[in-house]
Order: structure tokens, then C-alpha cells, then sequence
């Protein structure tokens, strides 16, 4: 028996789902510990039955949200203080020694990077295709610069190079991380891509998003990790579901905001549709929606085919796979150049439609739903992607990666 360490950013849903999906597919005979440092998402660990071990320091409100801009890249400015880097390393690296880890596991959470190697056990990242140091090297446009004619594809090139050059060569990570790492004798991490790449990445994506690239050796394909949420599906969905109005399922993940919310939800108000909406995390107790938008918690999402007609989503990896997994047409506004990428790969499928963020409170939502709603081939595009999914299963590949990482070294 082995332990397998798993160090999720606990206040982003898609990575701690995506670590419990991993830590289920492990053979039973070795041991899952999950670390994390902020509790909002903490207790789908603890109800999926795995040992959960909350560690400081944890981050406020203020500093979550800045990171979040610093990871949308709206600021250049971290939270990642040599303090709060140092003290995360030290913790990491208690826990490791302490369970005798033989693997550590990780969404982003970068002081990983550095206990790991510290400690010298494997890292391995289930991680998207988009930024990481391949996609970025070998893509000519990465969708900077939105547009079709000459002068935005020209705009989007020249903003592609300056990201690669910014990822892989400019010393623009929080200097924590390189003081911080030459103090645990490992090598400092300077560049963006250095805290995005671990011994082994999991590359969490259909093959379809891999055509034309060359992987490096550090890098594999293990398919697509979503939520299988182990809760009660609400008996709203039901009853909606069996009236005669199309449902449309609003789903903004972990990484949106209330005013998106709130500007989506006014434009779903507008048609003759129910919507079935689980961000109750985002509003205030005076937020007014339309009536038809109805609010719920979290949800078994994965379970809403031949529930839902069509969707309208953010475009973070997890739900854009729970959804075509689903078999579910979908539109997608994403928030920074990744969830860009996840819309724009389902839309070259046909099983999807790209907005910017700024289009969510404008009728150019409700077009493109009535679109989804409307055109026969993007549904029949939904149940051909849906049909590929189903013979994909990341988790399951992930943890027979780390297996038989732990057996060689053993």
C-alpha cells in the first residue's frame, strides 16, 4: 500500500472534483490523502469519504480574488507573498514526510512545485491542454484577440508571441517562488510556465485537441476528469423538465462572478424557457431574478441528459466536459484564454456557441440560445461528441499513471 497525496485549490470546484474522480479510480489497496488550506469546497472530500487534513495558512477574500485576476491575468500583482509560499512549503512538506506519500497530486496548487521536489516525490498535474508549455510553444493564434477578419488574426498573433515570450522566458512569476524554492534547494521557479509544469501532466482532453501538436515527454493524454457529484438531483429539475418550455441549464462553476450571474440570468428571462441554475454561491439575499431562473445549489450534473435542452456555461474545463459528456449544446462565455480555448474546441465540434463575457447581459445570449434550441445539427453534433465521451476515462488513466509510477519506484 501507498500513500497518494492530493493538493486541490479547495476554493475552486473543478480541481477538487477532478482530484476526488482520481482518488476513486485508485486502487484500493493505497491510501488517499487530500490537503487543502480554504474550506469552501473541502466537504465534497470529506462526503466522498477520503481523509481531508485542513492546513494554514489559509488566504482571505480580498487575496483569493486577486489571485484570481492574477490567474485571468488582469493583473500582474500576487498574493504569493514569501510568507504565505514559505510557510505553505513547510506545511506541504510536514504532511508529506508524515504520511510517507509516495505521490503528491495537484490541480494549480503551486507550492507544490516546490515541496515535492523538495521532499523528491513524483508530482503529477491533471491539467488542461491550454497554457501549458506546449499549447502555448505551438500555437500561432491563441485566441487573444477575438475577431475574424485580417487585422484581429494579425492583433492575435503578435499578442501570441508576446505570451509566449512572457511564459516561457521572462522571469514573471511572484519572486516568492524563486527565493522560496532556492531556500528548500530546488530550482527556483522565475517564468509562468515553471509554475505550471510538473514531472508528469496529465492532460485531461479529447484527442481531438491534440491534433497537429507534439507532446514532450513530460506530457500524456488521459481524457477528460468531470464531477460525478454524490448528491440528490433537486426535484425542481423533475418538474421542469416535464413541462412543455425547452430547460436551460445556467451552469457558472467556481470562477465567474455575481454580475455575470445576474446578466445571464436577465437575458434567460426574456425567453420562453425554464432555467435551472445552481449559483446560489454567487448572490446576495436581495438579488432579484426572473421568475422562470431557478436557483439551487450544487447539482449532479453529469445526470442532466435527456433533462436539459441546451446550456449556457463559463467554459471552465468541468463543466464544458460535463456537458458534452451529457450530450448537452451548449453556450460559452470564457473568462480567460483556457476557458477561451475549452468553448472554441467544442464549437469547432459544432456542439457549441462562443460569447464574450460582455455578451452575457445582451440579446446576443438569448439569440444564440434560441439558436441552440433551434438547430437540429448542433444537437446532433451534442450526442456525436457525447458518444466519443463515453469511451473516455481520465480519472481511471490518471491513476494508473501514478500506479505505475509508484511500482517502478518501489
Amino acid at each position: 500500500m501507498a500513500t497518494v497525496l492530493f493538493c486541490p485549490v479547495t476554493f475552486n470546484l473543478a480541481e477538487v472534483t477532478r482530484m476526488i474522480e482520481v482518488a476513486r479510480a485508485l486502487d484500493p489497496a493505497h491510501r488517499a490523502v487530500f490537503l487543502g488550506y480554504e474550506p469552501d469546497f473541502a466537504h465534497l472530500i470529506t462526503d466522498a469519504g477520503f481523509d481531508y487534513r485542513s492546513t494554514e495558512p489559509s488566504m482571505s477574500a480580498a487575496q483569493r480574488e486577486q489571485l484570481m485576476r492574477f490567474d485571468q491575468g488582469k493583473t500582474l500583482r500576487s498574493p504569493l507573498t514569501d510568507q504565505l509560499v514559505s510557510a505553505r512549503v513547510d506545511a506541504e512538506r510536514a504532511l508529506i514526510r508524515r504520511t510517507e506519500a509516495a505521490a503528491v497530486v495537484i490541480g494549480s496548487n503551486v507550492t507544490s512545485m516546490i515541496s515535492a521536489r523538495a521532499e523528491k516525490v513524483p508530482l503529477f498535474y491533471a491539467v488542461p491542454f491550454a497554457l501549458t508549455r506546449p499549447q502555448v510553444a505551438q500555437t500561432v493564434r491563441l485566441g487573444m484577440v477575438r475577431g475574424r477578419g485580417r487585422i484581429a488574426h494579425a492583433l492575435d498573433r503578435v499578442a501570441t508571441s508576446a505570451l509566449r515570450l512572457a511564459y516561457n522566458r521572462l522571469p514573471l512569476a511572484p519572486r516568492a517562488f524563486g527565493r522560496v524554492a532556492k531556500a528548500n534547494g530546488v530550482p527556483p521557479l522565475t517564468t509562468v510556465v515553471s509554475l505550471l509544469e510538473a514531472d508528469h501532466n496529465l492532460l485531461t482532453v479529447m484527442p481531438w485537441e491534440l491534433e497537429g501538436y507534439t507532446l514532450p515527454a513530460a506530457y500524456q493524454r488521459v481524457g477528460p476528469i468531470f464531477a460525478h457529484i454524490d448528491v440528490p438531483m433537486p426535484p425542481i429539475v423533475a418538474e421542469l423538465a416535464e413541462r412543455s418550455e425547452p430547460l436551460v441549464y445556467l451552469g457558472l462553476g467556481s470562477s465567474a462572478n455575481r454580475e455575470m450571474v445576474l446578466a445571464a440570468a436577465s437575458q434567460l428571462g426574456t425567453l420562453p424557457v425554464n432555467v435551472i441554475a445552481p449559483v446560489q454561491h454567487y448572490l446576495r439575499d436581495d438579488d432579484a431574478l426572473p421568475p422562470n431562473v431557478h436557483v439551487t445549489g450544487l447539482l449532479p450534473a453529469h445526470r442532466l441528459g435527456g433533462l436539459v435542452d441546451a446550456a449556457v456555461l463559463h467554459g471552465g474545463q468541468g463543466t464544458v466536459q460535463t456537458a458534452c459528456a451529457a450530450g448537452i449544446p451548449f453556450v460559452g462565455m470564457g473568462l480567460q484564454p483556457e476557458q477561451v480555448w475549452n468553448v472554441d474546441q467544442c464549437v469547432r465540434q459544432g456542439n457549441a456557441l462562443a460569447l464574450t463575457p460582455k455578451q452575457a447581459g445582451t440579446p446576443a445570449l438569448a439569440d444564440a440560445v434560441r439558436r441552440l434550441l433551434a438547430d437540429e445539427g448542433m444537437r446532433t453534433a451534442a450526442e456525436r461528441v457525447r458518444a466519443a465521451y463515453a469511451g473516455e476515462d481520465g480519472a481511471a488513466a490518471s491513476a494508473r499513471v501514478i500506479e505505475k509510477s509508484i511500482a517502478t519506484r518501489a
